[in-house]
């Protein structure tokens, strides 16, 4: 069996923000593999490990530094890896981005299972996911808190706010994996050394026959009109606790209404 893991290089959430043009500065050097995506290569391994055959293949989407991601990926024990990197990518929506995926995932011949994280820390939309598996004409089965496979039928169970459901689709399937699914492992020295053997192929929309024009900002579907960094707030009420700090908090929730 063949998956295809899709993983995005998102900025460190502990660094600051970095804005230009209205885009997130996705270069710089504190980037790091989304950690949600972990959580899509640990399923996607222990899948492999569990039929004791199969292949991982993580691909990203993004400038230079975006190949980190896909370094953590081999590092965790995924067997090759796919970066594509073009300018004209720059300013891609979630549908530009699940575009040059699909477009990534059939130039190497497709797969049985694609798996993604349940959405990047930097943006939050969870939308790539399902774009991709429409994209790609396969099933998807967003959200889910375990995955198996057996035989040819993928089950996934997915935890609703006041029920659980389980669905099965025949493969190829998509399937997205949120952070319940599993407990990401750690890469190891040997997983690290090995990780140096093995290869990252980096494409252009050139190599993948994709019209430039339907992504990056020229193909977006959405446009930011303004971005800006939050101000810093100033109604901040600082309680110095000489013992009575708990009844002057719950003074200050009742005035204002917060209970």
């Amino acid at each position: 069996m063949k998956i295809v893991v899709c993983v995005k290089h998102v900025p460190d959430i502990q660094s600051d923000r970095q804005i230009a043009e209205g885009r997130t500065v996705r270069d710089g050097g504190d980037g790091t593999l989304n950690e949600l995506d972990e959580n899509a290569l640990e399923a996607a391994l222990s899948l492999v490990e569990s039929a004791g055959e199969g292949e991982v293949v993580v691909v990203t989407v993004g400038p230079d530094d975006a190949v980190d991601a896909v370094r953590k990926g081999l590092q965790m024990g995924a067997d090759e890896a796919v970066h594509v990197v073009d300018d004209a990518v720059a300013g891609s929506d979630a549908i530009g981005t699940a575009r040059v995926l699909a477009a990534a995932i059939t130039h190497m011949g497709g797969a049985d299972l694609v798996v993604t994280g349940m959405a990047g820390l930097d943006g939050l939309t969870s939308l790539v996911p399902t774009a991709l598996a429409a994209l790609l004409d396969v099933p998807a089965l967003p959200l889910a808190a375990r995955l198996e496979v057996t035989g040819s039928t993928v089950r996934v169970t997915r935890h609703l706010d006041h029920a659980s459901e389980v669905l099965e689709a025949e493969l190829p399937v998509l399937v997205s994996v949120t952070d319940q699914a599993n407990e990401p492992r750690y890469p190891n020295f040997k997983g690290i050394m090995a990780a140096r053997k093995k290869p990252v192929t980096t494409l252009t929309l050139a190599d993948l026959g994709l019209d430039p024009t339907l992504v990056g900002a020229a193909g977006a579907r959405t446009e930011v009109l303004e971005a800006a960094p939050r101000p810093a707030r100033e109604d901040r009420v600082l309680v110095t606790d000489t013992g009575d700090a708990g009844v002057r908090l719950a003074a200050y929730l009742v005035e204002n209404q917060l209970v």
